[in-house]
């Protein structure tokens, strides 16, 4: 964080040139009260759900969430990609230059095609039943496919991913695992206590998900160890994986997860878990373990809003301890090395095409410069 005696030159497009020192700076200062900042980057959302805003009660929990969501969210397509753009604008309104966006079909591809922000694509696979794997892969695969033809910024922005590993069988997760170039992966994590109850003892909530989904799970067999645990070893060491939600990670996890060798990130996105379930991650644990944290908003279905700075406003008011500034590093650099965008975004570097807003001392608010 730079004193107000240093001045931040850009040019009209927006690429920085310098940060030079106010004395140095000759006339024509655009003075402004506040914090100049690189644009947020939300690395993790749901941008296909933005209909569901205020469809779903809150504090439900996750496993009536996700049934909700899987069975009410065919709205017309019109009143979806009306929802999608209403979204990304205030995506855009709210300082966020980049998102790391969870895609279970193509209809985001429109306003994508736009390029007002930049998008890494995690396509979802999910299916609990073997017998499924290789049909709901392909249907994945479909989907990548359209993003990959239509969608202007390169093919490498795009992935295949797990949704969660409750959800995704040994035979998908392989099938996912070793398809080229899926070198950025995207995982929900521990969001609910029941996920590590159902890997540890195959009991608690999850029984009832299956019954509700008509799956059944016989074929599974509980692993006695946590969620985590029992699933970050099935990734490849050359894959960086973005950990989304760790609202129930022990320390136990953390530090298997930190000896696992893979590059990870921990995605928070606390405004969602709030609404979901009530609870949030503990974030110092988090910060006491030297993770890489990173900020989220997850879906319009499960938040109020797609704002970082009120996911930072909601962190800040339960860990009051916790800096601004370490949080606003988290909502931009980090972010952006997450999303494997650091070479355009997330610092106010020379050359760097960031977005540049202006955030309010108190943190009331965020504006766009430019």
């Amino acid at each position: 964080m730079l004193d107000g005696d240093n001045v931040l030159i850009t040019d009209e497009g927006g690429v920085i040139s310098e940060i030079i020192p106010l004395k140095n700076a000759g006339d024509d200062i655009q003075q402004l009260e506040g914090i100049i900042s690189p644009g947020f980057i939300n690395c993790h959302c749901h941008l296909e759900l933005s209909h569901m805003k205020g469809f779903i009660p809150e504090k439900t929990g996750l496993i009536k969430f996700v049934v909700d969501v899987v069975q009410q969210r065919h709205f017309p397509e019109e009143q979806i990609l009306a929802a999608i753009e209403k979204a990304e604008d205030e995506m855009l309104a709210n300082g966020i230059v980049a998102a790391g966006d969870i895609c279970n079909n193509t209809l985001t591809i429109l306003q994508k095609s736009t390029g007002r922000v930049y998008y890494h694509n995690f396509i979802e696979a999910s299916g609990f039943d073997p017998q499924l794997a290789q049909t709901r892969f392909e249907r994945s695969l479909a989907i990548f496919r359209e993003y990959g033809k239509y969608y202007s910024i390169p093919i490498d922005s795009n992935s295949i991913v797990p949704h969660a590993p409750y959800s995704v069988s040994d035979e998908l997760w392989e099938l996912i695992i070793n398809f080229p170039g899926n070198h950025l992966m995207m995982i929900h994590n521990q969001e609910t206590i029941g996920e590590d109850e159902w890997f540890v003892k195959k009991t608690g909530e999850f029984e009832e998900l299956y019954r509700q989904m008509n799956i059944d799970p016989s074929f599974f067999k509980s692993s006695g160890k946590s969620s985590l645990q029992s699933f970050l070893p099935k990734f490849k060491r050359n894959q960086t994986v973005i950990l989304v939600h760790n609202v129930h990670s022990s320390g136990n996890d953390i530090e298997f997860a930190k000896q696992s060798g893979l590059s990870l990130y921990w995605c928070l996105c606390p405004n969602a878990n709030q609404y979901i379930t009530g609870n949030l991650p503990d974030i110092k644990l988090l910060m006491q373990h030297d993770c890489n944290i990173v900020l989220g908003t997850d879906s319009l279905a499960s938040n109020h809003q797609l704002s970082i700075l009120e996911e930072i406003k909601t962190i800040q008011k339960n860990f009051p301890d916790i800096s601004a500034e370490y949080l606003l590093k988290c909502a931009t650099s980090s972010g952006a090395k997450a999303l494997q965008m650091d070479s355009l975004l997330g610092d106010l570097s020379r050359g760097k095409k960031p977005g540049v807003i202006l955030i309010q001392e108190d943190l009331s608010s965020v504006k766009r410069l430019v």
